[in-house]
């Protein structure tokens, strides 16, 4: 359910696997500690497909380790029947009106960087000081928070529990189909907000011990093909980098700035950087700092 529980498991040793699909600033770490197999991309002809805007990037400049999978970012939910006004600020997660009814997100990196955004800092800190404010920020938003959640959005919000939460884009279109099966009395919309957000971009890698590496390099030769990235695309909801891909869906979707964001709402977005081990174990520890104050 997170980067940090999946890299736990693959470095304790206690589970092999042939692919797994890490977020950008742990593919870094896991480059840089050596966990990677380098890619055969004769076995991946497919690849040519992916978007040239979302190759080489920082973490994986040739990628050498790596193939884009999904994209997404991170917006406010809303209950358009228990909100008034359609949120436009991160700052609107920390409104005293919405006490009891705010769902945010259980994990640090995330957490952190919603926070980072309200107050105008980086999501990637660079001085203890940066963090203690961010850390200050979530302990004072902590009293109006119904629940920390992950998955558990899906149902607290179709069940009308929370009037405003945090929410990946990539879960909007599904969560909206379950509103209108359901024949609910509301609608749940979804805001980029004006300070910016993260941009984030899911690969497959293959794990250094991997004891199948040709077969997962055909496997996600097999992904990469337009008809089967637009079937899992309409399955998992997530924005594909799969550029011919994306050039058969409908255009409507391809048109859905929830799905696909312009330019203009990217405009003051920021990606996750590594920023090492200690700064990974200091995420942790004021998050369950924040949580247990």
């Amino acid at each position: 359910d997170s980067n940090e529980s999946m890299y736990a498991k693959l470095k304790s040793g206690a589970a092999n696997y042939d692919v797994v699909i890490p977020s950008d600033y742990m593919v870094a770490k896991m480059i840089a500690e050596g966990m990677l197999a380098p890619l055969d991309y004769s076995n991946i002809p497919n690849s040519q497909n992916i978007d040239a805007v979302y190759r080489d990037p920082d973490y994986d400049p040739t990628n050498a380790y790596t193939v884009p999978y999904m994209l997404c970012t991170t917006g406010i939910i809303y209950n358009t029947t228990m909100v008034e006004n359609a949120p436009t600020k991160w700052a609107d997660l920390w409104d005293e009106q919405y006490a009891g009814n705010i769902l945010m997100f259980n994990n640090s990196r995330d957490a952190y960087a919603i926070a980072a955004f309200k107050n105008g800092t980086s999501i990637n800190p660079e001085t203890p000081e940066e963090v203690d404010e961010v850390v200050e920020t979530l302990k004072a938003q902590k009293p109006l928070v119904q629940a920390y959640v992950m998955d558990e959005i899906f149902d607290k919000m179709i069940g009308g529990e929370a009037a405003i939460g945090v929410i990946y884009s990539g879960e909007i279109m599904y969560i909206q189909d379950e509103v209108a099966a359901q024949n609910l009395p509301f609608s749940l919309e979804y805001v980029i907000p004006e300070e910016g957000t993260n941009v984030w971009l899911d690969s497959w890698v293959v794990p250094k011990n991997a004891k199948n590496k040709e077969n997962a390099e055909k496997w996600i030769n097999f992904l990469c093909r337009p008809d089967v990235a637009v079937k899992n695309f309409e399955y998992i909801t997530y924005a594909t980098p799969n550029k011919a891909a994306k050039e058969m869906l409908d255009e409507e979707i391809q048109n859905n700035k929830a799905v696909f964001p312009d330019a203009k709402q990217l405009k003051n977005c920021e990606v996750y950087r590594y920023l090492g081990d200690e700064a990974d174990e200091l995420y942790n520890s004021l998050w369950k700092e924040v949580k247990s104050d």
